[in-house]
């Protein structure tokens, strides 16, 4: 199964909205291996996981099924070590070794 998974606009590899591409970018960074889902191919899905996890934007990071956090949060947890942590504490897969992006 997929243990990371992006709700994003695009794909990893285009990207269609900046806040999208950061948090791919960190998830790249770390060597995590993530499922990406283009909420554009289907409003259903887009609607369904802003209900889902009632926040109100995409992106969407969820780890091992819980919802983690949208763009601020994920780099913000990044920075302060607290996102390569929760990877290491949910048994994630990530080469974490520095702080910065």
């Amino acid at each position: 199964g997929n243990d990371v998974v992006l709700f994003m606009k695009g794909t990893k590899t285009m990207p269609q909205c900046g806040f999208s591409m950061q948090v791919a970018q960190i998830l790249n960074h770390l060597g995590v291996d993530f499922k990406d889902i283009n909420v554009l191919d289907d409003m259903g899905v887009r609607d369904g996981i802003k209900a889902y996890s009632n926040w109100p934007t995409i992106p969407q990071l969820y780890v091992k099924g819980e919802f983690i956090g949208g763009c601020d949060i994920v780099r913000e947890m990044f920075q302060a070590g607290e996102l390569q942590e929760l990877l290491s504490a949910k048994g994630v897969a990530h080469n974490a070794q520095t702080l910065t992006a």
